[in-house]
């Protein structure tokens, strides 16, 4: 059996996030295998992977803050907001020249915060039970809702490059989860009234875990599963139990206990379960990891 835990995979360009799934599966031997996040085929970066019970801690992961490097590309505006997609429109030449860096400064600034965004129609959300990027490769049209994210830095790299026909920015970003970079390429080349989309993404943290901890997909293996008493302390915070709750926990029961969110509950080595307060200084378990853990 497969050691329940997470993998951290630093995904290849070309790759879905399922073929990373489906290799996972094979190398380790396990159908149960997740991921908490899709990244797009052309993008880099880290994919996790929860393995065996390592899936329960899947949900709790989706929803944490994330860090992308991007290269954006001003002059021309595609279907898909990045280079996999056909161009609908490009510059003039002579306007997009007249672009000054400070107005390039001044539109990223406006994308900086509590912001409101239009996903990109080539997305993972789904529209009446159907994912909206399979319907823009069907030929519809599709309207996103409006959504509130958050993206707490975004900074250039590096200079801003030029040429005829194009402006390239090196960028980084700190965002909430749900927040499309491609979204934020188009929504700044629409400010700057030339068009923009994004030419590279890189995924490069996930929450606490980051791609210099992460395998290549050559380099995957059973040995490059974290555990899941650590992998689930790099998530939340901890909780170790006294002997007794441990039966408690695992019967449904709620305990006495103090824990202001959302908490691992651990004892020795073992991750029991996941849990949150509740009134009267009370803890209800969410999910229960009821085998011994592999370390």
């Amino acid at each position: 059996m497969a050691k329940s835990g997470l993998l951290l995979v630093d995904k290849p360009a070309g790759f879905t996030s399922h073929d990373v799934v489906a290799k996972a599966r094979k190398i380790l031997g396990t159908r149960k295998v997740g991921h908490a996040g899709t990244l797009d085929p052309m993008a880099t970066g880290l994919l996790v992977l929860g393995v065996e019970s390592g899936t329960k801690l899947l949900t709790f992961i989706v929803g944490q803050d994330k860090t992308y490097e991007a290269t954006i590309r001003l002059g021309a505006a595609t279907h898909t907001d990045d280079a996999e997609g056909d161009v609908i429109s490009t510059a003039d030449p002579k306007l997009l020249a007249a672009v000054t860096d400070g107005e390039i400064m001044a539109a990223i600034s406006k994308l900086t915060g509590s912001i409101s965004q239009i996903p990109s129609s080539v997305s993972a959300i789904k529209v009446s039970g159907v994912r909206a990027y399979d319907l823009v490769r069907a030929g519809e049209a599709v309207e996103l809702k409006a959504r509130e994210v958050t993206v707490s830095r975004f900074e250039l790299i590096g200079a801003i490059r030029r040429s005829t026909d194009s402006i390239e920015l090196d960028v980084v970003i700190d965002c909430s989860s749900g927040t499309y970079i491609r979204a934020l390429a188009r929504d700044i080349g629409q400010a700057l009234g030339v068009g923009g989309h994004l030419t590279k993404l890189r995924r490069t943290r996930v929450g606490n875990f980051l791609t210099e901890k992460a395998s290549s997909l050559e380099d995957l293996n059973q040995e490059s599963t974290i555990g899941l008493v650590e992998a689930a302390k790099e998530v939340l915070p901890s909780f170790e139990l006294e002997s007794r709750q441990v039966v408690e926990i695992r019967h449904g029961k709620r305990i006495n206990g103090s824990i202001a969110e959302v908490t691992a509950l651990t004892f020795s080595r073992e991750l029991i379960a996941i849990a949150e307060p509740v009134e009267g200084s009370k803890i209800k378990s969410l999910v229960v990891f009821n085998e011994v853990n592999d370390d």
